[in-house]
């Protein structure tokens, strides 16, 4: 039954953003969500965000975070492992839990009917975590193998030498599930300890969308947040500062394409230039043929040359405001003096039609990605957790719209440049030497 309704929900908010009204709810608790109400169909979709994730795991215990956020839902106050998953079936419900490097969170969906109900065993998984021990060890060997398969993997390889390298003894270089040394030192005392130092009230962010009014909200988030005990603030990630001199990495492996990830420092999220950055980015890495890499991969390609296989740039990290964010690209078969070339190339600036391209694509593309509730509430949740203001759906078009053609060009020369880009890559290339030791990627 859910299904049919959740796919003509897409339909729905596939409207856009204009169609949109953002409403601040508080709780009698204080806690407080943001809403879009619509009671077209009977589905309400949650959203919440906890500060501290990986970053903040132990020493030697990398992957605490995630490890913790993969049981919640693995028994939880009257029902055990198998008791509670079957429930959930039983009630159409999607229930998820996930943690990245700034914060632990999760997700609820549901018809209305059954919100009462879900909202009893999310509240279960966020207060009396069971952390069974079979579980545990079902968890964990999940992780592991996941873990050994990436480090075999030449993707997952070249983005965890370049983060590593990039970020060195930070805790953004570790990898958010940490390694399989630490993962198998993981004990049900450190899960227990992290449930009751991170699952507080103190920095709860909660997006909500779908069949619930306000009123119905604010008793929501009494049931579900309410037995959090407040206070208990973790100590602030340190403030990064990535490696920003060029270099190159290489892992010596027999490939018919190597994988090759490479990036420089960008902008915070804060930053004035952050859109102009943005429209930079979308110039030099965007999908399809807009990007310059694209269409210079597509000239090499017609000339016999191996070219990559896919392109893109992306933040390295979340990018709260108070750190810095790193660009960073991945791809397959290619080298250094081909991407220092088209980074040079690119540090000219966008010409006019190149910026107006980005332009339409970020602005145009962006209620696509509103296209079901869940999706709405992620974003909620991420303008909150950025800081951007409850009415920036309203203002996102604008600001990317403000900016000219010269502040494109600044940027770029500010940003771009060639010999700061530092290059990761698994695979032979006999033309390629490294500069620098390769780190331990950290599996």
């Amino acid at each position: 039954m859910l299904g049919p309704i959740l796919a003509f929900f897409v339909l729905l908010w596939a409207s856009g953003v204009a169609a949109m009204t953002i409403e601040q709810v508080s709780g009698t608790n204080g806690l407080t969500a943001w809403l879009v109400e619509d009671h077209a169909l009977p589905v309400v979709s949650i959203r919440f965000a906890l500060p501290g994730g990986a970053a903040l795991d132990p020493a030697g215990k990398g992957g605490l975070a995630a490890m913790a956020a993969a049981l919640f839902d693995e028994g939880a106050g009257p029902y055990d492992s198998a008791a509670f998953k079957t429930r959930l079936e039983d009630l159409a419900a999607d229930l998820r839990f996930t943690a990245s490097r700034d914060e632990v969170g999760g997700s609820l969906r549901c018809l209305k009917a059954n919100l009462p109900e879900v909202a009893g065993m999310l509240r279960a998984a966020l207060t009396s975590p069971r952390f069974e021990p079979d579980a545990i060890e079902r968890v964990r060997g999940q992780f592991i193998a996941s873990l050994s398969q990436q480090a075999h993997n030449p993707r997952s390889l070249s983005d965890r030498m370049w983060m590593r390298d990039a970020f060195e003894d930070h805790a953004y270089g570790g990898n958010v599930n940490g390694s399989v040394r630490s993962v198998a030192a993981i004990t049900r005392e450190d899960l227990v300890g992290f449930a009751g130092r991170r699952l507080r009230s103190t920095g709860l962010v909660i997006g909500a969308v779908g069949d619930i009014t306000p009123a119905e909200l604010t008793a929501l988030i009494d049931r579900i947040f309410g037995g959090l005990p407040g206070g208990g603030e973790d100590p602030p990630v340190a403030e990064t500062k990535p490696t920003d001199n060029g270099g190159v990495l290489i892992n010596r492996q027999a490939a018919p394409q190597s994988a090759v990830t490479f990036g420089q420092v960008g902008p915070k999220r804060g930053d004035p230039d952050w859109y102009t950055a943005r429209l930079v980015n979308d110039v030099l890495g965007g999908g399809g043929f807009r990007g310059r890499l694209m269409r210079e991969i597509r000239e090499k390609a017609r000339a016999g040359l191996r070219g990559l296989h896919r392109a893109r740039l992306v933040p390295a990290c979340r990018g709260d405001p108070r750190r810095s964010r790193n660009r960073k690209c991945a791809g397959g078969g290619i080298d250094r003096s081909h991407s220092c070339g088209v980074a040079a190339d690119a540090r000219r600036g966008p010409g006019k039609a190149e910026l107006n391209l980005a332009k339409d694509f970020l602005i145009g593309s962006f209620p696509l990605n509103l296209d079901t509730s869940a999706h709405v509430a992620s974003v909620l949740v991420e303008i909150q957790l950025e800081k951007l203001g409850i009415d920036y759906l309203d203002r996102r078009a604008a600001l990317f719209g403000a900016v000219t053609l010269d502040q494109a060009k600044r940027v770029a020369r500010g940003l771009l440049d060639p010999e700061r880009l530092s290059f990761a890559v698994v695979g032979d290339p006999a033309d390629l030497t490294p500069t620098r030791i390769m780190p331990d990627p950290g599996f």
